[in-house]
């Protein structure tokens, strides 16, 4: 069975002090309202992650970093290497937001090389995808979802892609209050398994976790994860409010 999750991106949000109290608040509704078997990851921004950590390990979550190099170390100030992730025990990394595609240039390729990387030291990818609204209004959306997913993960051995969850994020429904209809989401997310069956087989498309991501919140969550091949969210501004936060992960 594969995990149904639910991961907040907090983005370049909150201070130090707001940080600390949100992981507070997340983590006393943990005690009050135990969630159903949900995998429940945080992503902070970086200063934050040893903080995300070591509230870690009072309570059942996972702690996910918002990118990481795509190169092994060296002179490349600013950035994030995995060994680095990896030496303050982060357990995932969202690799190919489309904010990083969109402001940073980010490529299939070397989103394909951060791939790697992190595969090479054990934290499991979250690899986002998806279409441009004019994409979606020329109908070239399924197109654009297969090469992301083609260049970018489909190099990886079955082994490898074991440790990937994928992230299907239309960007026209990215913070702009706009959601995917749960008809369209399950319609992408079926369209990604079948990807998934073809390039790897069925057993491993029935294991792999895709996340519906764009404007989810509490009042959507349920609907959105009640569709067949819908198993979770990558969860943005709703993930900066912690009664919202664990009302989306408790949605299902």
């Amino acid at each position: 069975m594969r995990p149904k999750i639910v991961a907040g991106n907090w983005k370049m949000n909150l201070t130090f002090e707001k940080a600390d109290q949100l992981l507070f608040e997340i983590g006393e509704l943990i005690e009050e309202k135990k969630t159903k078997g949900v995998e429940i990851i945080i992503c902070p921004p970086s200063p934050y992650l040893e903080l995300a950590t070591d509230f870690a390990q009072d309570f059942e979550i996972k702690v996910g970093a918002q990118n990481v190099s795509q190169y092994e170390d060296g002179a490349y100030t600013g950035e994030i290497s995995a060994a680095m992730l990896s030496s303050i025990d982060i357990d995932f990394s969202i690799v190919g937001h489309s904010e990083r595609r969109k402001y940073f240039a980010e490529t299939n390729a070397s989103l394909a090389a951060k791939v790697d990387r992190l595969l090479e030291y054990g934290i499991q990818p979250i690899f986002c995808i998806g279409e441009q609204l004019e994409e979606r209004e020329s109908n070239k959306h399924f197109e654009v979802v297969k090469s992301q997913l083609v260049e970018g993960i489909f190099h990886l051995s079955q082994s490898e892609f074991s440790n990937i969850v994928i992230a299907y994020e239309p960007v026209w429904a990215i913070g702009t209050g706009k959601t995917a209809s749960p008809e369209q989401a399950q319609e992408m997310h079926a369209f990604i398994r079948q990807l998934i069956i073809d390039q790897y087989g069925e057993e491993q498309a029935h294991e792999t976790s895709i996340l519906y991501g764009g404007s989810c919140n509490a009042k959507n969550a349920k609907e959105l994860f009640a569709q067949a091949d819908v198993d979770g969210g990558l969860i943005g501004g709703a993930s900066l409010k912690a009664e919202e936060f664990m009302a989306i992960a408790n949605s299902f």
